[in-house]
């Protein structure tokens, strides 16, 4: 990797690392201390390694300097010494003070923070900004975009976040047996929601797009290699990410444009992502529980079959039909309706998407467009103007300005 490039790539991977461990020492109501500490631990490698050049070992250089910045710290700050535990201040009186940044260590601490930071106090949307910063370290510019927002705002939500687990009194910590399975459904919803607003982004930056994938996956992996944790619907929601994730590159263009999924270049999906969702498809699989992570999956690996057949489509009908059952969403609803147009033609889906009545919805009129283009052309025109209208993404209004040129030819 490229010097210029490390630092970056080093503060996504090891800021966070920092960041949980220090979080887990001195408790989440210090939570801006730690990231302060981190933060300024990476000001000292962007001044110090252009000048002295790179260490040996850079992580291990970053570990030794957030050491020092911390103890330096309880030495000046005897404020702050004063609230901490009474075993971290008679370490810091010897002037021995350790930060276990060990792979076990590093591990549990973010594991905790997962918990934390999905704790039932925090709505939704702020936790998955606090996750994308003190999780997966992702700066606040980075965060403003990924939410199509602008840093005031992100900063404001991110210190209404942290403020509510300090009044709140949230501690670092992987809940008990019995509230283990109510916690973890909210922390694979942040998941699935940070994995979304990378997956479904109509956002331009494709790196962005795929960090936030990537990043919801990792976080997703922990959970699978922590022995409590690893349970049916947090591998069919790995497996969900690595079908959906196996496409990303045919998607869209050299031109960042949308590309139907009729139209993608096969060639360009990873093998090795499907043969990996299969995997945790089949760990899934496990006892009886069936969620919705499971189906989604199930959705997503028909997906990989380019095959246009009719098993597909009635599998995938099926599938959508359980879901709607099981956690009913307009959005999925009218998912449903392209695979029942597969399976019994557009005039069929067309009823079914029309009782919707979803007017507001760019995906609504994009999808009755197409499916009225067989049928009737100037309803297909009307629907896809409409579309044209609720677009802001570049790509999407290329793929509707296309569409709707097709008509006229």
């Amino acid at each position: 990797m490229e010097n210029k490039s490390l630092l970056p790539h080093l503060f996504r991977t090891e800021y966070s690392k920092i960041t949980a461990v220090l979080c887990k020492r001195f408790g989440l109501a210090h939570m801006e201390i730690a990231e302060d500490i981190a933060s300024d631990t990476f000001l000292q490698a962007s001044e110090s390694w252009p000048q002295q050049g790179l260490p040996e070992n850079p992580a291990a250089w970053l570990y030794t300097v957030a050491k020092h910045k911390t103890l330096n710290y309880l030495r000046r700050n005897r404020l702050f010494a004063e609230k901490i535990s009474p075993a971290l201040r008679q370490q810091q009186a010897g002037d021995v003070f350790e930060i276990d940044l060990s792979g076990p260590n590093i591990a549990d601490s973010q594991l905790q923070m997962m918990f934390a930071v999905c704790h039932p106090c925090i709505p939704p949307e702020a936790q998955v900004g606090l996750a994308l910063r003190v999780l997966c370290g992702f700066g606040i510019e980075e965060i403003a975009d990924a939410f199509l927002s602008n840093k005031e705002t992100i900063n404001k939500r991110l210190f209404r976040a942290r403020e509510k687990l300090r009044t709140e009194n949230v501690g670092m910590e992987c809940p008990p047996p019995e509230l283990l399975t109510a916690r973890l459904s909210r922390v694979l919803t942040t998941l699935y929601l940070l994995f979304n607003k990378g997956y479904y982004s109509a956002h331009q930056n494709g790196a962005i797009r795929r960090d936030l994938c990537g990043e919801a996956m990792r976080l997703t992996h922990l959970l699978v290699q922590h022995g409590p944790t690893d349970l049916p619907p947090v591998n069919a929601l790995l497996a969900l990410m690595s079908f959906q994730t196996s496409r990303f590159d045919a998607r869209f263009d050299d031109m960042g444009h949308a590309v139907r999924y009729d139209d993608q270049d096969e060639s360009l999906w990873d093998m090795k992502l499907i043969a990996q969702g299969h995997y945790f498809m089949e760990r899934a699989s496990r006892g009886t529980e069936l969620s919705r992570y499971h189906l989604e999956a199930g959705i997503a690996y028909w997906h990989t079959i380019k095959a246009n057949t009719t098993e597909k489509w009635e599998n995938v009908l099926q599938l959508y039909n359980r879901l709607l059952i099981l956690e009913y969403s307009p959005i999925a609803a009218l998912n449903r309706t392209y695979a029942l147009s597969k399976t019994a033609g557009p005039e069929a889906a067309i009823a079914e998407a029309e009782k919707l009545g979803l007017e507001g919805s760019l995906g609504y009129h994009s999808l009755l467009g197409e499916l009225y283009m067989t049928v009737q052309v100037q309803q297909a025109r009307h629907h896809l103007e409409k579309a044209l209208s609720l677009a802001t993404a570049a790509g999407d209004k290329a793929l509707l300005t296309k569409k709707i040129a097709s008509l006229s030819a």
